[in-house]
C-alpha cells in the first residue's frame, strides 16, 4: 500500500492493528522538534539486526510525515502507528 509516495507494508499495519506488536527496541522522542525524533531513530537504530522493530514514542506533529519518508528512504519497513498516552508511537521494522 502507498500512503502518498512512503510505502506502508499492508499485512504487517494490518496485523499490528489487531494484535499490538512486540519490539526489540523503544526510542522516547517526546518533547522534540523536527528533525530530531528522526535523528534519534536512526542513531538508535544502528545496532539493530535486520528485522528487529524500534518503537518511537514522538509528540512532533512532522514526524507523522518524516518518520515514514526516512523509512523510504533507507530501506526500513513502516508498521504504522498506534496513539499512546498523548504522543504516537510509531514501529519501524530494519530492513
Amino acid at each position: 500500500m502507498r500512503c502518498g509516495h512512503i510505502s506502508v507494508d499492508r499485512n504487517a499495519a494490518a496485523i499490528y492493528a489487531a494484535y499490538p506488536m512486540e519490539f526489540d527496541l523503544d526510542i522516547d522522542a517526546r518533547g522534540l522538534l523536527c528533525p530530531l525524533p528522526v535523528l534519534r531513530l536512526r542513531k538508535r537504530m544502528g545496532p539493530l539486526k535486520p528485522g528487529q522493530v524500534a518503537r518511537l514514542l514522538a509528540d512532533d506533529p512532522a514526524a507523522f510525515v518524516d518518520v515514514p519518508h526516512f523509512c523510504a528512504e533507507q530501506g526500513h519497513g513502516f508498521l504504522g502507528t498506534e496513539d499512546l498516552d498523548g504522543a504516537t508511537a510509531y514501529l519501524v521494522r530494519k530492513g
